[in-house]
């Protein structure tokens, strides 16, 4: 088997890794890379394959910077399946239908205002026809995607639908199992089952993220939580929440129910202003088969685990726009949640100069992302190509991490010390992978390797 990374090599986004073993080629995960402007329409304008080359796509997850570039394939000839879980098909319905809109209004919007704008990377068509080739196959099925080559999903327990791929095919007349982990979820969190453990594997590849550091304690989140938002409010000012639509969202709001109800937080308005979001929220009401059973028991007790007292869905242009003149305390939760692009570039561009405001950052920001410079705390950021005074409170909720955090990253490699020919690190940036890297060595887990952008290895 030959492996090759064309994305999220050295980097957090864009995951894209091809597969060549016994005469045919594979694509696990086909990623959108996110960053600069200029920069990512670069890197995402070349796939670094011949699309009409692959023999069949395996998607681990819906997340865009694992989905995003999939309508390139069929724009670029691609004519095989997609396989991935049911929910995570579902998911990629709603998701790269919005990324193709989010692509051609932002160039819209850019062109009209004689600023820099890149064509956008595919449209509503490229997208349809990438759908058509989607089968999706529910976990825990050994099922042939090509001659001779099984796959089988494993729940990640890192979003909905997300799944660890585990191949079995044959190699100069022996059976070997390669396992891609995807996005490795965390143990105890909200909403999903915890991921599966794997058993023996001769090649891994797994990712790194949280290499180099651990998530705070998950039984802080909801009383730090709280202490932000009461405090936001006390001093009048308004909670602005970038989040990823898939997952992230959804936990940040069962988090409020459940302070809702134990009275713990201030009644005020929570308005969730992401037409995506009030979508894919729409889809985990569909797919009660991945809850664990807390979940599952607030539902029966408490009825909607995502319908506060005092929620509002946003789907209109209309309704985001009038939030403008809303008065007094308030939670915005917004998409996007790197804060590249989508609703939430206007509500931080109206709400950042203000010192009563908080801009309260739940997930990972990669580097050179508008969330990764909140993060930093500039003193301006550049919104829509203008520098807007950074004075609004910033602070960072780990817990609300939905990747496995170090320790659980090296207890995951471990399992593999004793069987696996290789294990590769990718999907983390180049600290993260080098001190994840050392941790797995000490603890005998041999041929640790981190792959470069376009260098094929043979493992």
């Amino acid at each position: 088997m030959k492996f090759t990374s064309y994305g999220g090599a050295e980097e957090v986004t864009g995951s894209k890794h091809f597969l060549e073993l016994n005469g045919a080629r594979l694509l696990l995960d086909c990623g959108m890379f996110q960053g600069r402007r200029k920069e990512s329409s670069e890197k995402n304008r070349h796939l670094g394959f011949d699309a009409e080359s692959l023999n069949a796509v395996i998607l681990s997850h819906a997340h865009i910077d694992h989905s995003g570039l999939l309508p390139m394939l069929s724009k670029f000839g691609y004519r095989g399946c997609v396989y991935c879980t049911p929910a995570t098909r579902d998911l990629c319905s709603i998701m790269l239908q919005d990324s193709a809109r989010i692509q051609k209004r932002d160039a819209e919007w850019l062109s009209k205002k004689h600023m820099t704008f890149y064509p956008p990377l595919y449209h509503d068509q490229d997208v349809r026809e990438i759908m058509k080739r989607f089968v999706s196959v529910p976990y825990e099925v050994r099922f042939p995607v090509l001659p001779n080559v099984f796959m089988t999903f494993h729940d990640a327990g890192h979003v909905l639908g997300s799944a660890m791929v585990e191949l079995e095919y044959e190699d100069k007349g022996k059976r070997r199992r390669f396992l891609f982990s995807g996005d490795i979820g965390r143990k105890n969190m909200a909403i999903l089952d915890d991921p599966w453990q794997p058993g023996p594997a001769d090649v891994v590849v797994m990712e790194s993220t949280y290499g180099d550091r651990d998530h705070d304690p998950m039984e802080l989140m909801e009383d730090k939580l709280a202490g932000y938002i009461n405090e936001t409010v006390e001093r009048g000012g308004k909670m602005i929440i970038p989040s990823f639509a898939l997952e992230r969202a959804q936990e940040l709001v069962y988090a409020l129910k459940r302070l809702e109800l134990k009275n713990a937080i201030h009644d005020i308005p929570v308005i969730v202003d992401s037409p995506l979001t009030v979508n894919i929220t729409e889809v985990f009401r569909l797919h009660t088969e991945s809850f664990d059973a807390e979940f599952r028991r607030l539902m029966a007790e408490n009825g909607d685990p995502f319908q506060l007292k005092n929620i509002r869905y946003i789907r209109s242009l209309e309704e985001s726009i009038a939030l403008n003149r809303l008065e007094g305390p308030a939670i915005i939760i917004s998409a996007a949640g790197m804060c590249e692009h989508g609703r939430i570039l206007h509500h931080l561009k109206n709400h950042c100069g203000n010192r009563k405001n908080r801009i309260l950052i739940i997930g990972f920001q990669a580097k050179n992302t508008l969330g990764r410079r909140i993060v930093e705390r500039s003193r301006s950021i550049r919104i829509f190509g203008i520098d807007h005074d950074l004075y609004a409170d910033v602070r960072v909720m780990n817990e609300f991490s939905a990747h496995a955090g170090r320790a659980e990253l090296i207890e995951f490699g471990e399992r593999f010390k004793d069987c696996a020919e290789k294990v590769l690190l990718v999907h983390g940036e180049p600290d993260a992978m080098k001190s994840l890297k050392g941790a797995l060595k000490k603890r005998g887990v041999e041929n640790v390797m981190i792959p470069k952008e376009g260098i094929t290895l043979d493992v």
